[in-house]
């Protein structure tokens, strides 16, 4: 398996279009514009699954995510990327994703364009890639909760969130 540093990712303009490719490390590096998936897990009691990061993640290590994703390699569909990301950090496979929207954030640490997508599902979680190290589900009044309590990732916050105030209980 590559190195996820040497992992080679589309950098795009603000319309979405790809200028051209480097590896993960460049981008970082650079802080360039890059495509990411961002996937809202959600039970059919109205939680939502969140979960710390690992502490060998390349950005907000440690921190806790309200959504499952990340980076879209290189020429890699924002669907197949989704749907890798689901299996590949909390074991989920073969259900349906509804998308809540496309929109773009920034920071003096990442900048990317990122597609929201939100899976119901009520099975067990399986930790495949060692990125997840810890999760929960909870309620709308648990996570504004944990929001106050705890470092979350500001891209899925801004992303996702808005989102997730008229889906969750």
């Amino acid at each position: 398996m590559q190195n996820a540093s040497e992992e080679l990712v589309d950098i795009v303009d603000e319309d979405d279009k790809v200028l051209y490719q480097c590896t993960r490390k460049e981008m970082r590096a650079q802080v360039l514009r890059h495509r990411a998936v961002f996937i809202a897990v959600v039970n059919s009691a109205g939680e939502l699954l969140i979960h710390q990061r690992s502490a060998t993640k390349d950005l907000w290590p440690s921190w806790w995510d309200i959504a499952v994703g990340g980076v879209v390699s290189a020429g890699e569909a924002y669907d197949s990327a989704a749907l890798r990301e689901l299996d590949e950090e909390v074991g989920i496979a073969g259900v349906p994703l509804v998308e809540l929207g496309v929109g773009t954030y920034s920071d003096v640490e990442v900048s990317l364009i990122g597609k929201c997508f939100m899976a119901i599902y009520d099975g067990p979680l399986i930790l495949r890639d060692g990125e997840v190290v810890a999760t929960e589900w909870v309620s709308k009044n648990d996570l504004i909760q944990r929001l106050a309590e705890r470092d979350f990732l500001p891209d899925s916050k801004a992303l996702v969130l808005p989102a997730l105030q008229k889906i969750l209980k």
